[in-house]
């Protein structure tokens, strides 16, 4: 049975795509056949560790702006005064919509007498299926400034899950966008098991406990790894004790070590870059113990 784990993070810069990267190639190495999905569209950076080979690519459409028609607009200043977000503009040439201020709610169409405006969709991004020397990736690119975003998680994550169905893989890796957003909110929807990757910083507890709570909102079973975590022991140690407290396993803790880096700009997974490093070794432990969690969740679900 395909199983779905999603790599999370409380905040951005945690490590979690390096962790993600590097179960991708410990579940090749183990002959676990793995689809990929970078569902952190709003800075996806996975295939930069992964450097896929794109098969396919296709626009997302993410809504729609008004757009004012010149030769039917009798210039009565409606839509202007309805406009909650000043996205209407008087030009020299006549009203016009700013459409990065324009939130696409349409009440200027409504309310316009002439029916002068129309919305619009926009392309607001793109997203992609690739082959990578681990197997399948899906990811996406959204553009600056724009929303929709939780929108692009759930069809990235959708044509990942189709594509490990319909070929009997046996697990679809997530690498999860940070914080507790709409996009994180798409993410771990129908996730089996949920792997959050903390460090020991100041603020170290308090974003691991947000994105905990979220993944128990939506029942998700949740496991800790902390990064980085002879950093700062005392921090280490906090983090820690809050997962006791809570009843949350921490499955493992990575070291620093500058190889993560030197895989990084080399374009590798650490553990294949340098299987022998002090972070490939922990990571490889960390891989071996969440596998055990999958394989005894399925064999409860027999």
């Amino acid at each position: 049975m395909m199983k779905q784990l999603v790599i999370l993070s409380g905040k951005g810069g945690t490590g979690k795509t390096s962790v993600a990267a590097a179960f991708a190639h410990l579940a090749h190495a183990d002959s676990l056949r793995a689809v990929l999905a970078d569902a952190d569209v709003d800075a996806a950076n996975l295939e930069l560790v992964l450097s896929p080979r794109v098969i396919e690519e296709h626009d997302f459409v993410g809504g729609a702006i008004a757009v004012i028609d010149p030769t039917k607009c009798e210039g009565c200043g409606v839509c202007a005064s309805v406009c909650r977000f000043d996205a209407v503009q008087v030009r020299a040439e006549g009203y016009r919509v700013d459409p990065i201020a324009c939130d696409g709610c349409a009440a200027c169409v409504y309310q316009c007498p002439t029916n002068a405006i129309r919305m619009e969709p926009q392309i607001v991004g793109r997203w992609f299926r690739s082959e990578t020397r681990y197997g399948p990736l899906f990811h996406a690119a959204l553009r600056p400034a724009q929303e929709n975003s939780g929108k692009l998680v759930t069809l990235v994550k959708q044509q990942a899950r189709l594509r490990a169905l319909d070929e009997n893989y046996s697990i679809v890796i997530v690498d999860g966008p940070p914080g507790i957003g709409c996009p994180v909110i798409s993410a771990v929807s129908g996730a089996d098991l949920a792997l959050i990757v903390t460090e020991p910083t100041v603020a170290g507890i308090h974003d691991l406990d947000r994105a905990l709570k979220t993944t128990a909102h939506f029942r998700v079973p949740s496991f800790v790894c902390i990064n980085k975590a002879d950093v700062y022991p005392d921090g280490a140690a906090q983090i820690e004790v809050y997962c006791r407290e809570h009843a949350i396993e921490i499955v493992g803790r990575i070291p620093f070590d500058q190889t993560v880096t030197e895989a990084m700009v080399n374009g590798a997974p650490v553990i294949a870059y340098r299987a022998d490093a002090p972070a490939s070794r922990a990571l490889r432990a960390v891989w071996e113990r969440v596998v055990a969690r999958l394989h005894s969740q399925e064999n409860r679900d027999e």
